[in-house]
């Protein structure tokens, strides 16, 4: 994880997710992409992304959003051994690798039903 993140304009850096369970959900994307997860003693989670340069926090009380429209990538190394993790770890593949090609992507949704990407730079 990086020192700091990188801060300039323009730049994403805050995501709040919709969540059923705070935990499950914390520890879905702790196991799956090693992000780096803080907890309060209210019950409350938030996380640093893979190379800390996003910071977060999970939500109750809100739809997740399961239909396309937004749709937030996460880069992996390898977009075969991410997909069979996300199935191990209670995620839901909804599109495989292949559909996007040449780009190596797949879709999946997290425990709470929300729809992200992954993707796997080529080279």
């Amino acid at each position: 994880m990086a020192n700091h993140p990188t801060f300039g304009n323009g730049k994403i850096c805050y995501i709040e997710i919709p969540a059923d369970d705070i935990a499950v959900s914390a520890a879905f994307f702790q196991k799956t992409f090693g992000w780096h997860i803080r907890q309060d003693n209210r019950g409350n989670a938030s996380f640093d992304d893979g190379v800390g340069q996003v910071s977060g926090m999970w939500v109750t009380g809100r739809k997740p959003q399961a239909e396309p429209g937004l749709i937030i990538s996460i880069m992996v190394d390898d977009a075969e051994g991410t997909v069979a993790t996300i199935a191990a770890n209670g995620g839901n593949i909804v599109q495989p690798i292949g559909k996007d090609f040449p780009e190596i992507t797949a879709l999946f949704t997290d425990p709470a039903g929300n729809l992200w990407s992954i993707y796997q730079h080529r080279g």
